[in-house]
């Protein structure tokens, strides 16, 4: 809002000092990061002391963990100040008539609504199960829908390219979207046009990207749109689905989940600026993605939300997140990697969901096959999701945290190494 504003009084009062400064986007992203951060821990304690004072709890399953009890009665419902610190800033800072923004706000109000359903359920009509698992997927696959939908047939969402690397992907005339321009590289005039095509990003292919479209035969050289999203969208509410759950899997031991989710917002945030600037999209080869720069903001309130949240979850935990923020985290860093069309990069970025989650389904599935052969379930892990497994070896929970991130960080360097590898 806040760029409008001033965009407003430079037109009635000429240039107003500093102004200018609104135009670029790392500035704006990084006054994002700045309000989240105050609103998180401005308001962090009162949201905390106020959720005190409605006896809101957590209520502690004994699973035979050290320390475990003494987390009984933690606040939990705190994902409220991560929607705030995330959806204030963005409200403020980033442009409301972007698709791209639109539908993180869309996919951030949306997953929060769940969550806090979900707990709302556990906390006030004290049902541990919460809200039932299928409303829950029926809430995530809405979401991927929207997405799916609008990454399809929205005529803001394209890719910049030239008509030579257009030809090379098949693309014709009819994909184009908005008038040819005329732009100068490498000391020569060239023809780009934003087109409507389904091509991704994805290392170690040749190109540096894939299309959906190539995945589907057809013997007459057209592909019927439908069927792209046929293929493309339960593709999208997969995502959606898979990360969100993981995320609330992860969610398990203070500063994990919140930790993690902020360093792949960083990374996703490097990958939204370099998607939306055209000089570094052509020099590392992936797709140039008009508009979708504002999501560097959108990234920058994710990642001050996570710092800010982090300040009060962090060992010992003042507050938990609940659903509310687990479910949240889940299903915006999945949007915000679909929209960046890096989709494909997800299972490295978040190899720690993925981890989380791969232990649950490894122990339960073996479980039940020995169960069924022997008698009785064997377990691979000591327990999961796989935190739990470390805890039960004995190691603190500071130092599970620590070393969760470390390789956090290192999955996130590894995939943006990647957008250069061929």
């Amino acid at each position: 809002m806040l760029i409008y504003l001033v965009e407003w009084l430079q037109t009635q009062m000429g240039d107003l000092p500093g102004g200018g400064l609104f135009r670029f986007i790392t500035f704006r992203a990084g006054v994002a990061v700045i309000l989240s951060l105050i609103i998180s821990m401005l308001f962090g304690g009162r949201i905390i002391r106020f959720l005190q004072r409605l006896q809101v709890g957590e209520s502690i399953r004994d699973l035979g963990l050290k320390g475990q009890k003494e987390k009984e009665g933690t606040p939990t419902m705190g994902g409220i100040i991560i929607i705030m610190a995330i959806l204030v800033p963005c409200l403020l800072m980033a442009r409301l008539d972007n698709v791209y923004i639109l539908v993180m706000i869309i996919a951030t109000t949306w997953m929060a609504i769940i969550g806090f359903i979900d707990d709302y359920i556990k906390v006030f009509r004290k049902k541990k199960k919460g809200l039932h698992g299928r409303f829950k997927i029926m809430g995530q696959v809405g979401l991927g829908l929207i997405i799916g939908l609008t990454m399809l047939f929205s005529e803001q969402v394209r890719v910049r390219m030239s008509t030579q690397e257009a030809q090379q992907a098949g693309l014709k005339a009819t994909d184009q979207v908005g008038e040819m321009m005329y732009v100068v590289s490498e000391g020569a005039v060239v023809e780009k046009a934003d087109y409507k095509t389904n091509l991704t990003n994805v290392p170690f292919l040749k190109g540096n990207r894939l299309d959906y479209a190539w995945l589907i035969p057809d013997s007459d050289g057209e592909v019927d749109r439908f069927w792209v999203a046929f293929l493309f969208v339960p593709l999208v509410i997969f995502i959606v689905t898979a990360v969100s759950n993981a995320a609330n899997l992860t969610d398990g031991i203070d500063g994990l989940a919140i930790g993690v989710s902020g360093i792949i917002t960083l990374a996703l945030g490097i990958l939204a600026y370099v998607s939306g600037n055209a000089i570094a999209a052509n020099y590392l080869n992936i797709l140039h993605l008009p508009d979708a720069g504002e999501l560097v903001i959108f990234a920058g309130c994710l990642a001050g939300a996570c710092l800010g949240f982090l300040w009060y979850n962090a060992f010992p935990a003042q507050v938990f997140m609940g659903d509310t923020g687990s479910l949240t985290l889940g299903g915006v860093i999945a949007s915000l990697a679909v929209l960046l069309r890096k989709e494909l990069l997800l299972p490295l970025l978040c190899g720690i969901f993925l981890m989380e989650s791969l232990s649950v389904i490894i122990q339960v599935s073996y479980f039940k096959y020995t169960k069924r052969k022997y008698g009785a379930g064997r377990r691979v892990f000591r327990m999961s999701p796989l935190h739990h497994h470390y805890q039960k070896l004995g190691m603190a929970e500071p130092k599970i945290v620590a070393r969760f991130w470390i390789v956090g960080i290192l999955l996130a360097v590894v995939t943006l190494i990647t957008l250069k590898i061929r």
